[in-house]
C-alpha cells in the first residue's frame, strides 16, 4: 500500500496501515538521521596522508597505472599529476565516452570519491575496481600521487 523503508512489524505495523502520516514522519526521520550521519563523516577533518604508505597501497593501483616522470599508460592511463588535471585528458590512453564527457577536474575530494568507488562518480567507466573503504589508505595514496608529481 505505502513504500516503506523497511516492513513494518508488531504494533507499529497497525499504525503504518491506518495513519499515512505516521508512516510517513517515521520514514522522513530515518532519513534524516541517516544524512545527518553521512554529513557528519563529510565534515570531518581531512587525514593526513603518508606518502611512503600511500606508496604500498599504490600497489593496488600499479598493474594499470604508473606515476613518475617516466609514467606511461598501460591498461589505465598514468596518473603522474592527476589532481588538477581534467578527467580523460592525457593523450596517451583512450579513455572510455563516460570518462571523456565527466566533465570533472580531478580535486583531492574528487579523486578520492572515485578511489572509494569509482562506479558511483563516473558511472559507465572501464575501470574495474571494487574501490578502497579504508580513508587513511585513501589519505596515503592521495599524498603519493602529489609528491609522485613533483
Amino acid at each position: 500500500m505505502y513504500p516503506y523503508l523497511f516492513p513494518p512489524r508488531g504494533p507499529a505495523a497497525v499504525r503504518f496501515r491506518t495513519c499515512p502520516a505516521f508512516g510517513l514522519a517515521v520514514r522522513l526521520a530515518v532519513a534524516m538521521a541517516a544524512s545527518c550521519t553521512v554529513t557528519a563523516s563529510a565534515l570531518a577533518a581531512p587525514l593526513a596522508g603518508n606518502p611512503q604508505a600511500g606508496q604500498a597501497v599504490f600497489k593496488l593501483c600499479a598493474s594499470c597505472h604508473q606515476v613518475g616522470p617516466r609514467a606511461r599508460a598501460g591498461f589505465g592511463p598514468q596518473l603522474t599529476g592527476i589532481i588538477g588535471r581534467k578527467a580523460g585528458s592525457t593523450s596517451d590512453y583512450h579513455y572510455s565516452d563516460a570518462m571523456q564527457k565527466s566533465g570533472i577536474v580531478w580535486s583531492e575530494a574528487q579523486l578520492a570519491a572515485f578511489i572509494r568507488a569509482p562506479d558511483h562518480v563516473v558511472p559507465g567507466t572501464r575501470m574495474r575496481f571494487w574501490g578502497i573503504s579504508d580513508e587513511q589508505k585513501i589519505a596515503d595514496l592521495l599524498a603519493y600521487l602529489k609528491a609522485s608529481a613533483q
